[in-house]
């Protein structure tokens, strides 16, 4: 038998609905205004199918949970490095949210070969501005004079972009530009976090702070390491085209890879072999 109990909804008194509704709007209308909610715009920002061409697809992005185990294979991983015959001064240079740590097991497997790697000193890399790159060039300049020789460039990533266009601004400082996965060419949204990228930076992958144009090739020689297992970046971007670096390197690493991979290292030492300071 169905229940003919009724209960009533609580009826609230008009002025205090009235109110309540203004209330609302006027918060409503203070969030628009906010930091918050243009970084949130911009994250959500629309964008044409085509413009996000060639991005890995969810199956590539979810490969680069393989960082995840990292710990447990480095303990048994034996890398195989023999002493350099031609030494090299190696800056390296994060990717995008990520700390210099990062970089350490990479760059401790260029130090067993003789190489000297510094950091950029910077710390965690939260996007670029013209502070920032001031500070950068100001580094590289440093290291150049303080070793007297150039300064082999390579960067991560958006640290990559990073050290191609520094290496525009000081060739005569720099002996080679090795990147790793860097997203150069191509649409600046042919990837899996330029949303994010968006909402932390506060500022459009199209319009950054600083006057870059990132697929002219620095004065330099300039090598892109690219994977076709890159779970972020689409590879493409990340090889780029004939004119926009001197050589195009593949390799079968996640985008997170790039900073432990034995191929990646290996790679790396014969780059730093071949370069004529």
């Amino acid at each position: 038998m169905a229940s003919r109990f009724a209960f009533d909804r609580p009826r609230f008194p008009a002025p205090l609905l009235a109110a309540a509704t203004a209330a609302g709007a006027q918060a409503q209308q203070a969030y628009a205004g906010t930091e918050l909610a243009r970084r949130v715009s911009l994250a959500r920002e629309v964008c044409p199918e085509e413009f996000e061409l060639g991005k890995p697809r969810l199956l590539r992005l979810l490969g680069e949970a393989q960082v995840l185990f990292e710990p447990l294979r480095r303990a048994r991983r034996k890398v195989p490095v023999a002493l350099a015959a031609n030494r090299q001064v190696v800056m390296i240079l994060p990717g995008f949210g990520a700390h210099p740590m990062r970089m350490r097991y990479l760059a401790r497997h260029l130090e067993r070969a003789g190489h000297v790697t510094k950091r950029w000193g910077l710390g965690r890399n939260w996007g670029p501005d013209p502070d920032r790159f001031d500070a950068i060039e100001a580094r590289l300049l440093e290291l150049h004079a303080r070793h007297g020789r150039k300064v082999v460039l390579i960067g991560w990533s958006l640290g990559g972009l990073y050290a191609r266009e520094i290496a525009k601004r000081q060739p005569s400082a720099v002996a080679k530009v090795i990147s790793m996965g860097s997203p150069f060419s191509g649409s600046p949204r042919a990837n899996n976090v330029w949303r994010a990228y968006q909402f932390i930076t506060g500022h459009s992958v199209d319009a950054p702070p600083i006057d870059a144009q990132l697929a002219i090739k620095p004065p330099v020689e300039t090598v892109a390491l690219w994977s076709g297992n890159d779970g972020v970046i689409a590879p493409r971007c990340a090889a780029g085209r004939p004119g926009e670096r001197d050589r195009a390197i593949p390799l079968r690493c996640t985008h997170m890879g790039f900073t432990y991979d034995p191929q990646v290292i290996a790679t790396l030492l014969t780059e730093l072999e071949s370069t004529r300071a």
